[in-house]
């Protein structure tokens, strides 16, 4: 309400004073009744557009509030599909939506669960679907802390995206010291497995750095925030060569971070769809900021007294070859064995880093164990020997065979 004030002083002090108790106006005796009322109108005027302007300021405040509630209901429904960042980007603008992408160097992680396929067959549903969502839980807490942008679980595989959609200086750096955190993480995990009289978990990572185009890939109706190109399935490659605990990275991942990187060797590999070979590093720790290093146990390979007759195929892909070789194993590991082959071509002989599958043959009988699972390490051509490290065992083959190492000679 609009306060006009009479007075017959004219003192500048006691106009000051009305005017910092709140007076809209100050007349000086009493004054001609058409300026009265032009000055009541005036004021009152001004009065009603500030209740106006008020109001459509708490109009404009109570708009931005339900806004931002709504933001942060898209959010936290969103943020379970998309990492911050997009969600972000696509609440910054519509154009973050638009279909289409851009080229960029980014770099690429992708890990995957050694040998639980075959531990799922052997569960319930509800069970493998507890402990993927309890392995996932732990993977995603470790990946967010280190930036990373998971762009999608594939059952129990995960890939992670360094330098999309924001590019920092140190995306390989950050990479490769997620890679060692989640190894050192899955001591955690097997802790709550074998509280659930589980077997332990084991993860193979690859990391690669390349160009490769990323954005909003699909359609109007469906689209996905992913990345394309022959560098993402390079990733995938190296991946398919690790065992579990370790963590592969490529030639230019290395060369981002060879100052600060632990590496326990390097070799070479022709992976399928690649012309040229290329050089792989097995990381086991950074240094550093990050100080990070993972331990490494040593396998002992133990002289069997009496050779395992075993058979074995070699697998191509997913596919088993149809080709099936006999041998004995004739030392054994903790997690492996040497295989001595009965094939006199060397060409049967398993090439170094590729996947077997071979069952325990029972003497003088035809009975064959269930399929057991294996990555081959190194092999002696001359001597038809090779050894390999188990990725999946069936549990009582796990079982027999672990009882058989403990009572092997160790002088």
């Amino acid at each position: 309400m609009p306060l006009i004030v009479l007075s017959s002083k004219e003192e500048p002090i006691i106009k000051a004073k009305a005017f910092r108790l709140g007076a809209n106006d100050y007349l000086v005796k009493l004054p001609d009744k058409l300026e009265l009322i032009a000055r009541i109108r005036y004021h009152s005027s001004a009065y009603i557009n500030l209740l106006q302007r008020n109001e459509a300021y708490q109009a404009i405040q109570d708009y931005l509030k339900q806004l931002e509630q709504k933001n942060q209901l898209i959010r936290n429904i969103f943020g379970r599909y998309l990492s911050d960042e997009v969600v972000a980007s696509l609440l910054e603008g519509p154009e973050a939506l638009k279909i289409g992408g851009d080229r960029r160097k980014i770099t690429m992680l992708t890990s995957d669960l050694r040998g639980f396929t075959q531990l799922s067959e052997r569960l319930s549903p509800e069970e493998v679907v507890k402990i993927l969502n309890f392995y996932l839980g732990w993977m995603t807490d470790v990946i967010t802390s280190y930036q990373g942008t998971i762009d999608e679980f594939m059952g129990d595989g995960i890939l992670v995206l360094f330098g999309a959609p924001t590019f920092r200086e140190d995306d390989a750096v950050r990479a490769v010291a997620c890679a060692v955190a989640m190894q050192l993480a899955m001591v955690s995990v097997n802790q709550q497995m074998q509280e659930w009289d589980l077997p332990n978990l084991e993860m193979g990572i690859g990391i690669n750095t390349g160009e490769v185009v990323v954005g909003n890939i699909g359609s109007e109706k469906r689209t996905t925030y992913s990345v394309v190109g022959s560098q993402v399935n390079l990733t995938y490659r190296i991946e398919s060569y690790t065992i579990g605990g370790q963590i592969l990275i490529s030639e230019s991942t290395f060369q981002e971070v060879d100052s600060i990187v632990s590496i326990n060797g390097h070799r070479e590999i022709l992976p399928k769809g690649v012309k040229q070979p290329i050089t792989i590093y097995d990381v086991v720790g950074m240094a550093g900021e990050y100080n990070l290093f993972i331990s490494k146990e040593v396998e002992h390979f133990l002289t069997l007294p009496q050779a395992i007759p075993v058979q074995y195929t070699i697998l191509e892909g997913k596919t088993v070859n149809q080709n099936v070789f006999t041998g004995s194993l004739v030392k054994l590991s903790a997690k492996g064995a040497m295989v001595r082959s009965h094939q006199r071509r060397i060409d049967d002989i398993p090439s170094e880093l590729s996947n077997i599958k071979l069952n325990l043959l029972e003497e003088n009988s035809t009975q064959v164990s269930e399929d057991i699972y294996a990555k081959v390490l190194e092999n002696q051509l001359e001597e038809r020997i090779f050894s390999i490290y188990f990725t999946a065992k069936p549990l009582d083959v796990s079982e027999k065979l672990e009882v058989i190492y403990n009572s092997l000679d160790r002088s």
